[in-house]
């Protein structure tokens, strides 16, 4: 199952890093993919073995220090 999501704030290979590392401690994440555009969002696809809450798909990206501006199963 793939859950798209697009990131503000995202610039660098660092926070591709800390963002993947939030998004793979939820349960069932089995791999997330990001396409990084500095100059705005950044579209992230999450696969996962079920669906995923949106609630902790954005807290783990706010706790990585960046936000959710668009979410799309």
């Amino acid at each position: 199952m793939n859950t798209t999501i697009d990131v503000s704030g995202m610039s660098c290979g660092h926070c591709i890093n800390v963002v993947t590392e939030e998004l793979t401690a939820i349960a069932g994440v089995r791999e997330v993919a990001v396409d990084l555009n500095s100059g705005g969002s950044s579209r992230v696809t999450i696969t996962s073995e079920l669906p995923l809450d949106p609630r902790e798909i954005s807290e783990a990206v706010t706790e990585a220090g960046y936000l959710v501006v668009a979410n799309e199963a």
